[in-house]
């Protein structure tokens, strides 16, 4: 599993050919709808009469690879918190506590909150990424925008949360968009489905026969802590189910009888 999550997202910063990303966008013409697409994504509306040549394309390239890199981030919490896809993707910066070393899952599903575990592994790479965060909310507080979506509910209650850091997306999109909800140009979350073609490519890659999903890693997160004795009601807690039947398919899965324990015949 270590292996697989290390393939979504494989590719490294440092391998990437930025003269030839670079000399192919440099190359197109002004008006090529690549650039049209992309310029609000590397420097804004408000720099949107600049040429394209190579020093923005090489932003762009680096947009691109970050991207990689966060598809690989998103799969290993996927892995090692067990949380569902879009409680990860939407998952705000003030949500990871890494003193505590836990993630606050807020309205998952069922509109129910819980805490899951942050993994040891992940720590240092979700410190960049939050530093990486603070640096595009910045850059848009500047351009005039850093607004992020909140539920109605909380902006009647603080008013002025929506352009706080701590309220804004972790996996936050590359790119400023309007909000069909209120015409509001801001900075959403990266769309799921960026995710779901990078671990079916993953496993492609990985030879793997059997048909992978992102909800495959939050089942062998619950299957690997049953195999290690974890208890049935906390794994419960951990998925956030509200039925224990629910939890309890996973003692089938790794054939240990029905409540997941080792009798003490075999501890003799």
């Amino acid at each position: 599993m270590r292996a697989f999550c290390g393939i979504v997202g494989s590719r490294r910063c440092d391998d990437f050919d930025w003269q030839r990303w670079s000399s192919g966008f440099a190359s197109l013409p002004a008006g090529h709808p690549t650039l049209a697409r992309d310029r609000d994504v590397v420097s804004g509306p408000s720099h949107a009469l600049i040429a394209p040549d190579t020093r923005r394309a090489k932003a762009v390239g680096r947009r691109f690879v970050a991207a990689i890199r966060v598809a690989h981030y998103m799969a290993a919490l996927l892995y090692g918190t067990g949380m569902r896809l879009m409680a990860c993707i939407r998952l705000r910066v003030q949500n990871v506590d890494v003193g505590h070393r836990q993630i606050i899952v807020r309205q998952g599903k069922g509109g129910k909150d819980r805490v899951v575990p942050l993994p040891s592994a992940s720590i240092d790479a979700l410190k960049a990424l939050i530093e990486r965060v603070r640096v595009v909310h910045g850059e848009d507080l500047a351009a005039g925008y850093g607004d992020v979506y909140l539920p109605q509910a909380l902006v009647r209650k603080y008013p002025n949360a929506s352009k706080q850091f701590g309220w804004q997306y972790l996996f936050t999109s590359t790119r400023l968009s309007v909000d069909p909800r209120g015409g509001r140009i801001r900075r959403h979350h990266r769309n799921e489905t960026a995710l779901q073609k990078a671990v079916r490519r993953a496993a492609a890659d990985s030879n793997v026969s059997k048909r992978i999903s992102c909800h495959t890693l939050r089942h062998s997160f619950a299957t690997q802590l049953l195999i290690t004795g974890a208890d049935i009601r906390t794994l419960q807690e951990l998925l956030g189910h509200s039925d224990l039947a629910t939890t309890m398919i996973y003692t089938h899965v790794i054939g240990r009888g029905a409540q997941a324990v080792n009798s003490p015949l075999d501890r003799l």
